[in-house]
């Protein structure tokens, strides 16, 4: 009975064992197939893949600090004016974080190479430098840089307002 059911084929079976392989003929390549180029193909493939890859992955790196200027400014409203502890430190993370990423430009792109390496440094650096303007701004809109000469000289007076604005009404 088993015999009876291998010897019976059906026209959509195929076989795929090799003593079998060996008495059928070989079935013909399809159309634009060629196997000596598809060896170099998959290697070239491989190789502008893996290399495209890195460049995808690098310029994700050179735009990561331009990415994080809109957190850095909801950061910075978030924090207010006022002059306490967690304000400061908060600025003081928001100045520090870039001047570290800037010492580090040369280890962070150290398998950079190509043509395109100097123009992922270069938007790194604008990056970080950006938000080192931004943490500079909050400084300075916080009182906490020494922009007047009373904020260093003992015998300077400190600038006194002559009118204070509060509500849209001048008060005197």
């Amino acid at each position: 009975m088993s015999q009876l059911k291998n010897s019976k084929k059906f026209k959509w079976a195929l076989d795929f064992n090799p003593k079998s392989r060996s008495q059928t003929t070989e079935l013909p390549s399809p159309p634009g197939y060629s196997q000596s180029t598809s060896a170099n193909y998959v290697e070239t493939s491989k190789d502008s893949d893996s290399q495209l890859l890195l460049i995808k992955k690098l310029w994700d790196v050179a735009l990561g600090p331009l990415k994080q200027v809109p957190m850095n400014l909801f950061i910075m409203y978030m924090a207010g004016n006022s002059i306490s502890i967690f304000p400061i430190m908060m600025v003081g993370m928001l100045i520090v974080r870039p001047i570290k990423a800037l010492f580090t430009t040369q280890s962070t792109f150290k398998m950079v190479e190509g043509t395109q390496a100097v123009g992922q440094k270069f938007v790194y650096i604008i990056g970080n430098i950006v938000n080192i303007f931004l943490a500079l701004y909050k400084f300075q809109s916080m009182g906490l840089l020494p922009t007047h000469s009373s904020d260093w000289l003992a015998f300077e007076e400190p600038l006194t307002r002559m009118e204070h604005i509060g509500g849209g009404l001048s008060m005197l």
